[in-house]
């Protein structure tokens, strides 16, 4: 009985993986949500633009989960269809930017020289504006369309991504195995494809984690501010600012549109906290 008990321990440390409750937890919440963002439409009660309560800003009801909003709308449905928005604007956006980052981040290693120093420089400036003020002035001069959305969601983060992966591409190609790759006279897509990217690969899926909420709430603060996602759809940020009137009231229709984002922001940081050893581990 010993041996058994003596051996599970070993095994978790050989393997490198070590998950607990509370990653388990926040991985449990996002897959929740995005259950919920590819099922929304077969699951909603109500149609999200249909007034169904003569009441508005209406309280939670057997027939009303969640209230209604300041229209007499299902708060409910409309939460569902919002989770749609914002996890796939905010996936669709994080994608972009860590691909593209990390790609050019791998790049500007490997290569060095001039190619580096540009991309770097031109990067650093980019990153050097505010995020919301560079999201507002794009977004009100172009027009609030979910394409619009991703686009710039996307050319904000790509910067950090690339200084991130880039850090983490300059260590590697310092390493002996590099050189000898180099010797061999390997050429330059075979060393980011076959030596470097498997060597990051753990703390950049960490990253783009962490990207994904900054997105997120990046994306609700647009919507707050009208120039996100527009009527008659909505993503949860959009859902706080049409019914901030209720607030004095203690309405659900603002908390339970606040409670999702924090849901998911939160459960996401849960998530990458916890993560195995293996994966957070960059010396891996």
């Amino acid at each position: 009985m010993t041996s058994h008990i003596e051996q599970r321990p070993a095994v978790a440390r050989r393997l490198g993986y070590r998950f607990n409750l509370v990653g388990f937890l926040g991985l449990a919440v996002i897959l929740f949500w995005a259950f919920i963002a590819i099922f929304a439409h077969t699951l909603i009660p109500y149609p999200v633009g249909e007034i169904v309560d003569y009441d508005y800003f209406g309280p939670i009801s057997q027939q009303f989960w969640m209230g209604s909003d300041y229209l007499g709308r299902d708060v409910f449905s409309r939460i569902l269809m919002g989770a749609r928005y914002t996890v796939g604007i905010s996936l669709a956006a994080v994608t972009i930017a860590c691909f593209s980052g990390v790609v050019l981040g791998m790049i500007a290693a490997v290569a060095g020289g001039w190619l580096d120093t540009l991309l770097s420089r031109f990067l650093d400036a980019m990153n050097s504006i505010p995020s919301k003020l560079f999201g507002l002035v794009v977004v009100a001069a172009v027009g609030s369309s979910i394409p619009v959305l991703i686009l710039t969601l996307s050319v904000i983060y790509i910067p950090g991504s690339y200084r991130f992966a880039r850090a983490l591409a300059v260590n590697v190609n310092s390493m002996d195995f590099i050189t000898v790759a180099r010797i061999r006279g390997e050429s330059t897509l075979y060393l980011i494809r076959s030596e470097i990217l498997p060597n990051i690969v753990g703390p950049v899926l960490a990253d783009l984690g962490l990207r994904f909420v900054f997105i997120v709430l990046l994306l609700s603060g647009l919507s707050f501010l009208g120039l996100g996602v527009q009527p008659p759809y909505a993503d949860w940020g959009a859902l706080v600012r049409e019914n901030i009137g209720g607030l004095p009231f203690g309405a659900p229709a603002v908390m339970f549109p606040s409670l999702a984002i924090a849901s998911l922001t939160i459960s996401v940081n849960l998530l990458i906290d916890n993560l195995p050893q293996k994966i957070r581990d960059r010396s891996e």
